[in-house]
């Protein structure tokens, strides 16, 4: 991805970041926005440092457990949250600490698939999670995210295990932010 398109993607979800937030201090029942604002964290993380990108994963996680007790059975919410939980378990080098997130996100894929079964990215990332502890275990053998700079996250990583070249890449990076 090029200089400009990595720019142009910070500044999108920031100002989606800003307007979740300036949503959530008039109505902060509204789910969808919950979802979207916890979208935006996980997407702005690729762009920090490991720590700091650890604690904004973080925040997404927050904000999605917090759409989720709203509405527990919200299909992308749940599909994103899976995600974040994924992206806290790459960015975490200890393999049982790391383990439980790869398993609660899994927890997490398999409630998506049951909410709206007919969605193939959902089943995919269900599938694929299963792969996640092992791929965990290679990216640490060779130095973990920190070696690859402040945008190695989760996403990237996950794109490489998808293997995606296809329309289904973007929605991965969009995460929750087109209804479905």
């Amino acid at each position: 991805m090029d200089m400009s398109s990595d720019f142009d993607r910070l500044l999108f979800f920031e100002h989606a970041r800003k307007t979740a937030e300036t949503t959530y201090a008039k109505n902060p029942l509204d789910v969808d926005n919950l979802t979207r604002w916890g979208g935006a964290l996980l997407e702005l993380s690729q762009f920090q440092s490991v720590p700091d990108s650890k604690k904004m994963i973080q925040e997404s996680i927050s904000k999605l457990e917090e759409a989720l007790s709203l509405n527990p059975k919200k299909h992308d919410t749940l599909w994103c949250l899976g995600n974040a939980l994924t992206s806290q378990a790459f960015l975490t080098p200890d393999q049982d600490e790391a383990r439980e997130y790869f398993d609660k996100s899994a927890v997490y894929f398999k409630q998506a698939v049951e909410e709206d079964p007919s969605n193939e990215l959902y089943r995919k990332s269900l599938e694929v999670s299963t792969k996640a502890p092992e791929l965990h275990s290679e990216i640490h053998k060779h130095g973990g995210p920190e070696f690859a700079g402040p945008s190695a996250s989760f996403t990237s990583t996950m794109v490489i295990l998808f293997n995606f070249n296809s329309p289904l890449r973007f929605y991965f990076h969009f995460c929750s932010f087109l209804e479905t």
